[in-house]
């Protein structure tokens, strides 16, 4: 399986993250670090769930490489939406990374628990969050092997 994602092809992201504010810096980070990808973002797990399964509005989104998981949201949080997808045999091989403010412990093994494929508390530094976005493309597209999204 070739997983050179960022040398073949734009790798598709999916973000799940409330605050506007948020969604921009992680796009200007992904930017910054000269990553390729295309960010989609939702605003809640609902939406999340919806773009997953492709319904309505989401209906031909692409499948992505990588969801960026927000816990604390309106609607569904991240942790509803995490325990869906462990759930669902056409989601549950999907990589996730919690991507969120929280540094709490019970957080931290709630996600683990529910599966996620790493936990990340997000920086408040834009030069250290780009960094952190060139870790997690070396990682997930350059070093570890994927599920095949198709």
């Amino acid at each position: 399986m070739n997983n050179d994602t960022a040398d073949d092809r734009a790798a598709e992201i999916l973000l799940v993250e409330d605050s506007a504010v948020d969604a921009v810096i992680t796009r200007s980070a992904f930017q910054r670090a000269r990553v390729l990808v295309n960010l989609h973002h939702v605003e809640n797990g609902a939406e999340c769930l919806a773009f997953l399964r492709k319904q309505g509005q989401y209906a031909g989104v692409p499948t992505p490489d990588l969801i960026l998981l927000d816990l604390n949201m309106p609607v569904m949080d991240g942790r509803e939406v995490l325990a869906e997808l462990v759930g669902d045999d056409d989601l549950n091989h999907l990589p996730v990374v919690v991507l969120t403010t929280s540094e709490d412990e019970r957080d931290v093994l709630a996600m683990y628990k529910l599966r996620c494929s790493s936990y990340i508390t997000k920086p408040v530094d834009l030069g250290q969050f780009i960094n952190v976005v060139q870790n997690l493309n070396e990682h997930w597209f350059k070093l570890v092997v994927r599920p095949p999204t198709h």
